[in-house]
C-alpha cells in the first residue's frame, strides 16, 4: 500500500484550487439513476470512491464516461438493481443507490454498507422513510432488499439528523405519487447541491436549504448539466496547513459561505481571513491559540473536520476540549498523533488536547479518512519524518493531496509500494 513521507515544512505559501466535493459528488452520481436521459456533472473530484461508484453503476448496465473531472451518466440501459458486496463494502455511500432504484424501477438490492470505521452509522432511516411511503423492506442475508410499484408520498419525520438519509429519501421522493414532507432533514451545502441538481431534472422540491423538504413527486425527470459544489472539508483541511505552518495560503475555488463554523475557529485560534465569493485567504503569524470545539450537524462545526482541528491544537498555546458528538468511534487519530508527542486524553467523547511545543516524527497509520489527513498536518510540524501509512483513507476524499502541498511549499511525497 502506497504511503506518504512528510517533513517539516513551516510557513505554505501560495494557492491551492479546492477541488469538488466528494460529499457532494456521490450523491448526484445515484441521481443519475433517476433519468433515462444524460446527467452531465461536471468539477467531479478524481477519488477513489467515486471511481467506486461509477463501477457499481457500470455493473448495473448504465454507461458512464469519466474523464477531465467531467462525468457523463446514461442509466437508460441499466439492466440490474443489485449493488453487490464486494462494491459496497468499501463506501458507505454506495446505500444511495437505494432511493434511486426502487424509487425508477421499482426494486432494489443493495448489500448493507461498509465504509470508514468511525462508528455505527444506521440505515434504519432509510428504510423507515422508504417503509412509509409504501416500499416492501426485507433484510436477509446481508442485503436490503426493496419492492413497490410505485412509491407514494409521506410525512417522514427523521429521528436523526442524517445526511445520507436525506440525500436517499429526497431521491426517492422526486419520483413518488403524491407529496412528501421530509422533516429534520439534513442542511448541509451537499444537500442542497443535490436538491439544485434535481430541480434542474424537473424536480420540484420547497424548503431547500432547511429542515423540512416538501417534493411533489414527477412521473419523470429528464437529464441536466451539474457543476459539484466546491468541498468545504478540503478547503478546511488546507486552511489548517496555513494555521499550523504559520503560512499564507489562497484557495481558490472555494465556497467561504458554506464555512462559516470553520472560519470562525480559524479566527479564535489567531488566523487573519480575507475571502470573496470563490476563495478564501488564510494567514498565521504566530502560534496558534487552542480552540475548543463540539461536533454537530450543519450549519455548526462539521465532524469531518474534527481531527484536523485535533492536529492544529496539538502545538496550540493552552488547553482545550473536543467534543464529538456525532461518531462514537472517532478518535483512532488520537494514539497516532500521541506516538508524534501529542498530549490528549481521551474521556468518553470528550479528548482534552494540551498543546506541546514540538511534535516528532514517526511511523503512523492511518484509520480513516479524516484521521489520515490530521497524520499529515501534524507531519508538517513535526521534526523528523513522518511515514503515514494507510494512505488508500486519504485517497478516499483527497484529490491529489501531497501534489496540492508541494506546490506550496510542503516537503510531502507518495512512496508506492
Amino acid at each position: 500500500m502506497d504511503k506518504l513521507r512528510v517533513r517539516k515544512s513551516l510557513g505554505l505559501k501560495g494557492e491551492i484550487r479546492i477541488s469538488g466535493a466528494k460529499n457532494a459528488a456521490l450523491p448526484l452520481v445515484c441521481a443519475g439513476l433517476l433519468t433515462s436521459d444524460k446527467l452531465i456533472l461536471e468539477n467531479v473530484p478524481v477519488l477513489k470512491d467515486i471511481s467506486t461508484l461509477a463501477l457499481l453503476l457500470g455493473g448495473m448496465g448504465a454507461k458512464v464516461d469519466f474523464a477531465n473531472n467531467r462525468m457523463e451518466i446514461d442509466a437508460g440501459s441499466v439492466n440490474s438493481y443489485e449493488a453487490p458486496y464486494d462494491l459496497v463494502k468499501t463506501m458507505r455511500a454506495s446505500v444511495m443507490v437505494l432511493g434511486p432504484l426502487v424509487a425508477r424501477f421499482g426494486e432494489a438490492k443493495v448489500s448493507l454498507p461498509g465504509g470508514c470505521a468511525i462508528g455505527a452509522r444506521p440505515v434504519d432511516q432509510h428504510i423507515k422513510g422508504l417503509e412509509l411511503m409504501g416500499a416492501e423492506i426485507t433484510i436477509e442475508h446481508g442485503y436490503i432488499k426493496a419492492r413497490a410499484k410505485r412509491l407514494k408520498g409521506a410525512r417522514i419525520v427523521m429521528d436523526m439528523v442524517t445526511v445520507t438519509g436525506t440525500e436517499n429519501l429526497l431521491m426517492a421522493a422526486v419520483l413518488a405519487d403524491g407529496v412528501t414532507t421530509l422533516e429534520n432533514s439534513a442542511r448541509e451545502p451537499e444537500v442542497t447541491d443535490l436538491a439544485d441538481c434535481l430541480v434542474k431534472m424537473g424536480a420540484k422540491i420547497e424548503g431547500i436549504g432547511t429542515d423540512t423538504l416538501v417534493v411533489t413527486g414527477v412521473e419523470r425527470l429528464h437529464g441536466a448539466t451539474h457543476a459539484v459544489i466546491a468541498d468545504r472539508i478540503e478547503a478546511g483541511t488546507y486552511a489548517i496547513a496555513a494555521a499550523i505552518t504559520q503560512g499564507d495560503l489562497t484557495l481558490t475555488h472555494a465556497r467561504p459561505d458554506t464555512m462559516g463554523a470553520i472560519i470562525d475557529k480559524l479566527i479564535q485560534a489567531g488566523c487573519t481571513i480575507d475571502s470573496g465569493d470563490n476563495w478564501l485567504k488564510v494567514a498565521m503569524s504566530r502560534r496558534p491559540t487552542s480552540v475548543d470545539i463540539k461536533t454537530q450537524p450543519y450549519p455548526l462545526f462539521p465532524t469531518d473536520m474534527q481531527a484536523q482541528f485535533m492536529a492544529l491544537n496539538t502545538i496550540a498555546d493552552g488547553s482545550a476540549v473536543c467534543a464529538e458528538t456525532i461518531f462514537e468511534n472517532r478518535y483512532m487519530h488520537v494514539p497516532e498523533l500521541c506516538r508524534m508527542g501529542a498530549n490528549i486524553a481521551v474521556d468518553g467523547n470528550l479528548a482534552l488536547v494540551k498543546g506541546v511545543d514540538t511534535l516528532y516524527g514517526a511511523t503512523v497509520m492511518a484509520t480513516d479518512l479524516r484521521a489520515s489527513a490530521s497524520l499529515v498536518l501534524a507531519g508538517l510540524v513535526a521534526n523528523g519524518d513522518t511515514m503515514v501509512e494507510r494512505v488508500y483513507h486519504l485517497d478516499r476524499g483527497y484529490e491529489g493531496m501531497e501534489v496540492k502541498l508541494s506546490r506550496v511549499g510542503a516537503d510531502v511525497i507518495r512512496i508506492k509500494d
